[in-house]
């Protein structure tokens, strides 16, 4: 985080407002999880929490027409609610609900006089779309994700450390234009399940958290996971920032002959017996599969309760 020392005192604080931003540009996944449990974390502190469902910025983005963004941002809503995120104490705006007054515009284009086109490039090279050959909107969006925190009057922004590039630009421009500068959290990037070094709805290697529990263990079944190796492994990651957080333990079930079965209750112990070639690839695959099945539970249920939120057309976002 940005830094620590400015977040204890934030927290000292009676009301302080953090905030995420989502591009509604597809199916909502484990990478996406990790932010909304930390937003969850900080409602338990009392926070005020705003989701910012950036439909402008998914339009900059090119990941679709504004019509099947907002479709997909509805959607999205639903399944921050079905991880957990709070309705009652949970602001969920839309961009363009503020992003095209003429302040907001005007305090753009000021921030865009004291930044030049490399550094705002350059704070887009996780996010971009088309980086070999970036368009003008590449340098707009970085600008506007700044102003997005001054305007919602965020003390705290959360967001994957791809986003760190976007909030130091924040943290250094906005003072100049008499806004405060907001403390930063950043969650990690998940592996996809090829092995890829980010999970992402457009290149199809994420779970989604409303798969079929069919679906989930195929998924897993296929994914990369190299007998022990435990860098870059998105099966060990998903244990350690999904599984574990959520259920405390990993329980394998094997057969005697390989070992019998196996609870694992911490990161290091799971990366220890990995590498050590004591716990299988299969084995380990299968058991996550179980358990991120049951995660997704709560999931399932609301979705159940509630299936006109599903998001069943087809859409060129996805």
């Amino acid at each position: 985080m940005v830094t620590e020392t400015e977040l204890r005192k934030l927290l000292d604080k009676e009301k302080i407002t953090v905030y995420c931003g989502y591009e509604p540009s597809g199916k909502i996944h484990f990478g996406h999880a990790l932010a909304v449990q930390k937003l969850m974390d900080f409602q338990k502190l009392g926070a005020r929490v705003i989701v910012l469902l950036a439909d402008l910025h998914a339009y900059l983005n090119d990941k679709g027409t504004l019509e099947e963004i907002r479709r997909v941002a509805e959607y999205n809503k639903h399944c921050f609610i079905a991880l957990g995120l709070d309705p009652k104490r949970t602001e969920f705006l839309l961009g363009s609900d503020f992003q095209l007054k003429p302040k907001f515009m005007m305090d753009v284009l000021r921030m865009a006089t004291g930044i030049t086109l490399l550094r705002a490039h350059r704070s887009m090279a996780e996010i971009a779309r088309h980086l070999k050959d970036p368009d003008v909107a590449q340098v707009l969006y970085p600008l506007m994700q700044a102003v997005d925190i001054a305007h919602l009057n965020v003390d705290v922004a959360v967001g994957g450390i791809d986003q760190r590039k976007v909030h130091m630009v924040a943290r250094e421009k906005l003072p100049a234009l008499g806004y405060q500068k907001p403390v930063c959290v950043h969650m990690p990037l998940l592996h996809g399940l090829d092995g890829a070094a980010k999970m992402s709805s457009s290149k199809g290697n994420f779970i989604a958290i409303d798969d079929e529990p069919s679906v989930v263990k195929k998924k897993v079944t296929k994914a990369f996971c190299p007998p022990k190796q435990t860098k870059d492994n998105p099966i060990i990651e998903y244990v350690e920032h999904v599984v574990l957080p959520a259920l405390g333990k990993l329980e394998v079930s094997r057969q005697a002959k390989y070992g019998g079965p196996l609870e694992v209750e911490d990161a290091a112990k799971l990366r220890k017996l990995y590498s050590s070639g004591e716990l299988h690839p299969t084995d380990l695959k299968a058991a996550v599969a179980e358990e991120l099945v049951r995660v997704l539970e709560p999931v399932r249920r609301y979705f159940e309760e509630h299936p006109d939120a599903k998001l069943t057309q087809p859409s060129s976002v996805l």
